[in-house]
């Protein structure tokens, strides 16, 4: 039989270990909830390859698809049966001009500052660089300084929001223009990617698989 003594101390221990695990947990928590979660997520439906790309080729049942320039008419929804592991993709080969993609949420815009990140999975050609694009509540365009250049393979990049320094876009012609300081991001329309150049083939053109965007939802 335990002793008064003994029970006692058991209870002091057990007492001393809720006092020093609560806060950790605590801690531990707030850590976790100030980094967004995904915001969304696009694959592209595994469907056969069609020029252009359109909604219907969109996975994500809550994005709308936006095309600009080259993209309106000549982006294509692309796979290969050789490599059996080609993924399915949009691809910017056949555009005559400069072009941009985007999607939004039907019912949210997305805060990107702070610890927002975009990720994707991509593979660049020639001397094509991919950039990001965003539209901002009030109509303003962004396109990012820092991109994802070319590679043997298919590459995935993140990139960390706080990071990057904008330009503005036009939309128009979808080239950059003067910097942006410290652009307000609290409420982004659309998210995307352009590489600033007309397609040229297998040869020079961009390739995007999937893309992730981690920020903190905001109702429209």
């Amino acid at each position: 039989m335990n002793s008064p003594m003994s029970v006692i101390n058991f209870k002091r221990n057990l007492l001393l270990c809720i006092i020093y695990t609560i806060p950790l947990l605590l801690s531990t928590t707030c850590q976790a909830q100030y980094r967004p979660s995904l915001f969304f997520r696009e694959d592209w439906k595994e469907t056969p390859p069609e020029t252009p790309v359109n909604q219907g080729h969109v996975a994500n049942s809550d994005l709308i698809l936006e095309l600009y320039g080259g993209a309106i008419d000549s982006m294509r929804k692309s796979n290969h049966d050789h490599p059996d592991d080609d993924p399915f993709y949009v691809w910017s080969g056949l555009c005559q001009g400069n072009w941009a993609v985007t999607l939004k949420d039907a019912g949210l815009f997305v805060d990107l500052s702070e610890y927002a990140k975009i990720k994707w999975r991509t593979k660049q050609s020639g001397f094509r660089c991919l950039h990001i694009l965003l539209k901002l509540a009030d109509g303003t365009w962004l396109v990012s300084d820092q991109c994802d250049c070319p590679s043997g393979d298919w590459r995935i990049k993140e990139f960390n929001i706080v990071d990057i320094k904008w330009y503005a876009l036009d939309i128009k012609t979808i080239t950059e223009k003067r910097p942006v300081e410290n652009p307000d991001l609290s409420k982004v329309d659309e998210i995307g990617f352009s590489d600033l150049m007309a397609g040229g083939r297998s040869d020079a053109c961009s390739r995007v698989d999937w893309i992730e965007v981690y920020g903190k939802a905001v109702e429209r």
